[in-house]
């Protein structure tokens, strides 16, 4: 598929949506009422820890077609300062859209032995593909999330040294260590209920 057309979205306009997001569980709280959301810029990707054990090839290159694609409009998507809704063909030659682009979601995180990290929550093919490529990136830094509210899942103890790029999921694939085996789904930022389709799995695209 395809790029068909493209609009911006503010940043402030951005972060606004973003205060609204809500936990799946626990009542559905709006988890970043309270918490201060902002765009830092020329981050360098390795000092973003994952908690994710993988990425997916297929993912990777979306997100470098679609960082060639967009440099042809003299738009970075590693320096987005808000965000970008685009449409595209899809193999139908239909029109999808809007697909939601915006800068990785970082929260400073307090883990249990007090460290704060800056723990990747949504964008880790994002920040993969800018470390592939060695380019710094702007994320969204989110700071004072409750802390009862954790990231639902742990940051990798290794760092990137443990993420491995697949071409697919194996069955029974343990893809991240969460906080509450039991229960890990409650403690899940719902982003796609504000920026629809922000976390679906997006195919190649040129």
């Amino acid at each position: 598929m395809k790029v068909l057309r493209y609009e911006m979205i503010a940043e402030q306009t951005l972060l606004a949506r973003l205060k609204k997001t809500q936990l799946k569980g626990y009542g559905q709280p709006y988890v970043y009422a309270h918490s201060t959301l902002e765009i830092r810029e020329q981050v360098d990707p390795n000092s973003l820890i994952p908690a994710q054990k993988y990425v997916l090839e297929s993912d990777f290159l979306t997100i470098e077609g679609l960082y060639n694609t967009f440099l042809q409009e003299s738009i970075d998507i590693f320096a987005l300062k808000g965000g970008i809704l685009f449409w595209v063909e899809d193999e139908t030659g239909q029109e999808e859209g809007p697909i939601p682009l915006i800068p990785p979601i970082i929260e400073e995180s307090v883990e249990p032995d007090g460290q704060k990290i800056w723990l990747i929550n949504d964008g880790m093919h994002r920040v993969y593909t800018s470390r592939k490529l060695e380019k710094p990136i702007n994320i969204i830094f989110v700071q004072n999330v409750p802390q009862e509210y954790p990231y639902y899942a742990y940051p990798l103890k290794n760092g990137w040294s443990e993420v491995i790029e697949i071409k697919e999921i194996p069955d029974n694939f343990q893809k991240k260590a969460y906080r509450n085996e039991e229960n890990y789904k409650a403690l899940f930022r719902k982003f796609n209920d504000i920026l629809p389709g922000v976390q679906k799995q997006r195919k190649k695209t040129r």
